[in-house]
């Protein structure tokens, strides 16, 4: 792709999320809800015929989705008299709104469509596929926390979080592998919406910079399926260890960063009088944390050390690498100690 307009694609992909951060009127907002999801199909085109499907498939869900959504703006604007976002709306509109965001999150049981997506792009696509592409969604759904219906957005998040760890169990693709992952984390996110939207948005950033640095290891390497792993010890074992850490951090693992918001959530629930429902999010998402240790021992315990220098590709390797990575892996595992910080402020 020339590098102009490669830019010019990635600067209205931005450009749409920052507007709908910043804005507080429907209009602004869904037009940078069009201008994020018009950008990156580009993105994902890679001359062959997965991306090219992938691609249509992306426009068609969230060409649904947008088209519900203005229709629940023109329905609130009708019924109200207002554009503002924090406008109190009633319970048709509140759930229509709610559903279009949950299918434009892949939140269960409109998330069919992520896993397939995600398998059918390449590992950059992929990357700002689940993280980028998941801010804008949920900062909607932040402001409109007081009036979503919170039965609806509890049982959608217990079915995100289920399916995201039960889906993810027979795969052998790690984009569909970190696809489930997305699903059920955006659970976890969606469980704490109605009850704390501030740890909502913290769970966001973490798993934003967790998925980013997976996604950064696997590119380093081009690793694309779980066989691809088994390389890893002998050719960049450096990664391997990374990898692994950063594995860890994501199935909540203390004392890594990933453990922090399922922390924060669990307090914030038990405090609101709900115990069982942390109880069973916590038992269902043990389902993601065996994934995360399969992919490790696929790393790490499936080929012995090796003493033979024409094996050992990683002492004859001085390729540069990526200049974030580093920051990134030690923002979303190493920054426990942050914890008292965000008590405090919370």
């Amino acid at each position: 792709m020339n590098p102009l307009t490669h830019s010019t694609i990635l600067f209205t992909l931005m450009s749409g999320t920052a507007i709908v951060m910043t804005s507080s009127h429907w209009l602004l907002t869904w037009a940078g809800l069009e201008m994020s999801m018009l950008s990156i199909i580009p993105l994902m085109i890679n001359n062959n015929p997965r991306s090219t499907e992938a691609s249509a498939k992306y426009f068609l869900i969230q060409a649904t989705a947008s088209m519900v959504l203005m229709m629940a703006i023109i329905s609130n604007f009708y019924l109200t008299g207002h554009w503002m976002i924090t406008t109190d709306m009633n319970l048709t509109t509140s759930t229509m709104i709610t559903m279009t965001l949950l299918m434009k999150l892949g939140l269960a049981p409109f998330h069919f469509w992520m896993p397939e997506v995600t398998q059918g792009t390449s590992l950059p696509s992929g990357m700002l596929l689940l993280t980028w592409q998941k801010i804008a969604p949920m900062t909607i759904l932040v402001q409109i926390s007081p009036s979503i219906n919170q039965n609806l957005i509890l049982t959608s998040a217990l079915l995100s979080i289920l399916l995201g760890g039960w889906g993810g169990l027979n795969q052998t693709q790690l984009r569909k592998i970190l696809a489930y992952s997305s699903i059920a984390h955006m659970g976890w996110m969606a469980a704490i919406l109605t009850y704390n939207p501030t740890l909502a948005m913290l769970n966001l950033l973490i798993y934003v910079m967790l998925t980013a640095t997976l996604f950064m290891l696997f590119m380093l390497n081009s690793n694309t399926t779980i066989l691809s792993l088994t390389l890893l010890w002998n050719k960049k074992p450096a990664i391997l260890l990374i990898s692994s850490i950063a594995l860890m951090s994501l199935g909540g693992l203390p004392p890594l960063m990933g453990f922090l918001p399922k922390w924060l959530i669990i307090q914030e629930m038990v405090k609101n009088q709900n115990i069982i429902l942390p109880t069973i999010m916590s038992m269902m998402a043990l389902l993601n944390l065996y994934f995360y240790m399969r992919l490790m021992y696929s790393m790490s315990m499936t080929m012995f050390p090796s003493t033979n220098n024409l094996k050992m590709s990683w002492q004859h390797n001085n390729k540069k690498n990526n200049s974030l990575l580093p920051f990134l892996f030690v923002m979303s595992t190493m920054s426990i100690p942050l914890a008292p910080i965000l008590y405090i402020m919370d």
